[in-house]
């Protein structure tokens, strides 16, 4: 909410017998407007995809926080949860390009990047740009294709431009990967190399609905919902990239203490520590979780982080950078338990 402006904020008034003055600039608060215009909008896109998902609260605002720290995402539940709709859902409320690639054991890497194409009439090679050439590129079932297709991502993730033959060619801004994955049980997944794992900012999971949310579920498809068509469902755009770009400069001027980034760095360091994981997180990974933490605080309509802030965003950022030893997944340990056990072990600033 943006605040009202105090009485010293006021332009003073021309002394006695000297004409007017011009109006001063505009105090600094009036600068708090647009962020908080921004926070708003944001904010309804949750109503919005509401009306096609449901239950999808949490995944919601972590899509949001993604796309106010530019970073991607990894979405991995079972098949038939809306995952692909939430996605198609995100972009119409954003007013912004979405593409779909379906990723299958025989996609090349030229088939996401795009390629050169060679045109008879003009004797020469032109660049047909692939799906990566979007907004939001919705990666669906990414664990399903070899470990090469899957690397084809990295440059355009990490540096946001494909390169072929030899020329590099910038992706549009705001460029998010959202990446469905099917739980590594499933027959046919191949595991995320841990490079990639560690270009995705935070990883969602995506449950099975409560009782009453999939009551609601076959209610509105009884009623006549078309998941193909969602303006009919009432989705609208209610924020455009504008407000987004007005998020991510007001996220950056969210304060971060020496405690807290302090408590960050033990946090990460804990996790190279335990002896059950062969690989902990990551620099990247712990700056991934500050970034959260304060774009999670801008969105709470605070202009600092806690130390809570940097909990509530740690599994999602944390859990899927974790590698366990072979014999710890023998005994029963899991990534969650291990950060569990982590954020219970690190003392909290105070």
């Amino acid at each position: 909410m943006s605040e009202t402006p105090s009485e010293n904020a006021l332009p003073e008034l021309a002394p006695s017998g000297m004409p007017p003055q011009a109006p001063p600039p505009p105090p600094p608060a009036a600068e708090e407007a647009p962020a908080s215009v921004a926070r708003d909008a944001l904010g309804r896109i949750r109503t919005e995809i509401g009306k096609s998902v449901v239950g999808q609260d949490r995944a919601v605002t972590g899509l949001v926080i993604a796309l106010l720290c530019r970073g991607h995402v990894l979405l991995e539940g079972v098949p038939g949860v809306a995952k692909t709709l939430l996605v198609r859902t995100l972009a119409q409320t954003l007013g912004v390009d979405t593409k779909r690639v379906q990723f299958t054991p025989d996609l090349m890497p030229g088939d996401v990047t795009g390629s050169l194409v060679y045109d008879a009439r003009s004797a020469a090679f032109s660049f047909r740009e692939g799906p990566l050439f979007t907004n939001l590129l919705l990666a669906d079932e990414i664990n399903r294709t070899p470990p090469k297709t899957q690397s084809a991502l990295l440059e355009a993730m990490e540096e946001r431009q494909v390169s072929v033959d030899g020329e590099s060619r910038k992706l549009p801004d705001p460029f998010l990967v959202i990446a469905t994955q099917n739980p590594v049980e499933y027959e046919g997944t191949y595991p995320l190399p841990e490079a990639q794992l560690d270009r995705f900012m935070l990883k969602l999971p995506i449950g099975l609905p409560e009782r009453a949310d999939e009551a609601q579920v076959l209610r509105r498809h009884a009623d006549g919902f078309n998941p193909r068509d969602l303006s009919a469902a009432g989705v609208q755009t209610v924020a455009s990239i504008e407000d987004l770009e007005a998020g991510r400069r007001e996220v950056a001027t969210v304060e971060i203490s020496d405690d807290v980034i302090g408590y960050v760095v033990d946090l990460a360091r804990a996790t190279r520590e335990t002896p059950s994981v062969s690989l902990g997180v990551s620099p990247r990974g712990a700056t991934a979780l500050l970034a959260g933490a304060r774009a999670w605080a801008w969105m709470r309509g605070r202009a600092f982080v806690t130390p809570d802030d940097v909990k509530a965003l740690a599994a999602w950022t944390l859990s899927h950078r974790i590698q366990l030893r072979p014999e710890a997944e023998l005994e029963g340990v899991t990534r969650d338990s291990v950060l569990q056990s982590v954020l219970a072990s690190v003392p909290v600033p105070r």
